[in-house]
């Protein structure tokens, strides 16, 4: 996992280099339909969700989240005809996702696979593969796939918005994540508060809801403990009745945006209540607002995802050895993941 999240900048912009080019191919793609829906499980769920979030706000398309479910079990009758439907898998073998990008062809959507392996069957059955370039992943937990995979939904939303300012920004993104790699030592109190006995929930909202929700699975899969991710909004609508000492809460924000505010006030408002917290991203004011911080990160909004999840990836693998774990290898995990998935033959 060290190793892997050392590779990042160099995947991440092999990944960009080959994928750029391609947007004309990703706006084919989408000529005729009016919505984007993602397909996915995990980590490549929470690059997903980043997807939507930036389709949403910088391309004005309106995106959404395929339950994959709705095809493989339910096998409802839906017309996707005004639809594109982008399949995320590192693997492109999750049997569900598979079948579920099945059943959306049959239902009249346009596919798009996003997936680290051109020759897997999610990639050959798409309409158009966007293949990542992230190399071999040894490692159970996803750690540069899901980098190289939040980069394509940057380039998918490049390609139906384009924005010169936006792309020029990008081009600096793997220097960001390697001065996150560079600065380490600084992570030392965080390791040393998520590696104790404390009850931990991870929390963000918007574009940053993928990293909150990445952050947390990455937690609780490598190092072995429950872990809540919540959206800020889900966490003030009740749960935040029960935190008070004993709970550590992770805040993931970006340095501007309209969600820098109201993440400095979760914050102050979490401390009043007991709770120890760390600052994930955001300004100097955000970090300040919190126990510890993983350091501040300047990216702007709609690309911090791409960086804001590396710093948490360091802490994670550094907290489950200190817990004595193989953060390569969690227990009872493997890096294909099957569900229950059954055979979806489209619309019937």
């Amino acid at each position: 996992m060290a190793a892997e999240i050392a590779e990042q900048p160099v995947a991440l912009r092999a990944t960009l280099e080959a994928l750029l080019p391609r947007r004309e191919e990703i706006v084919a793609a989408f000529v005729g339909r009016r919505h984007v829906v993602f397909s996915a499980r995990g980590s490549s769920d929470n690059a997903g969700i980043y997807g939507r979030y930036l389709l949403e706000t910088h391309a004005q398309v309106p995106s959404g989240l395929l339950a994959p479910s709705v095809a493989t079990h339910y096998r409802s009758r839906l017309d996707l005809s005004d639809t594109l439907v982008v399949s995320v898998s590192q693997s492109g073998r999750t049997a569900e996702i598979v079948q579920a990008q099945e059943w959306a062809r049959a239902s009249g959507a346009a596919t798009i696979a996003v997936t680290n392996d051109a020759a897997s069957p999610l990639a050959v059955a798409a309409d158009l593969a966007l293949t990542t370039v992230a190399g071999t992943e040894l490692a159970v937990p996803a750690t540069k796939s899901y980098l190289t995979q939040t980069a394509a939904m940057t380039v998918i939303g490049l390609a139906l918005a384009p924005d010169p300012d936006l792309e020029s920004r990008l081009a600096d993104v793997a220097d960001a994540v390697e001065a996150q790699l560079s600065n380490a030592g600084r992570l030392d109190p965080v390791v040393d508060l998520l590696a104790g006995p404390q009850q931990r929930i991870v929390t963000g909202r918007g574009l940053l809801m993928g990293t909150a929700l990445e952050t947390a699975l990455k937690l609780e899969e490598t190092c072995g403990r429950p872990v809540r991710g919540y959206s800020y909004a889900d966490l003030r609508h009740g749960p935040i009745s029960v935190v008070g000492d004993g709970i550590t809460a992770v805040l993931v924000a970006a340095a501007d945006g309209p969600l820098r505010a109201p993440m400095i006030e979760l914050a102050d408002d979490l401390r009043r209540r007991g709770a120890t917290t760390v600052a994930v991203g955001g300004n100097a004011s955000f970090a300040a607002a919190c126990d510890v911080s993983t350091g501040t990160i300047t990216t702007t909004e709609r690309l911090a995802p791409l960086v804001a999840i590396v710093p948490m990836q360091m802490v994670i693998e550094r907290v489950a050895r200190r817990l004595g774990l193989d953060p390569d290898k969690p227990a009872g995990l493997s890096k294909v993941t099957r569900t229950d998935a059954t055979v979806a033959s489209g619309p019937r």
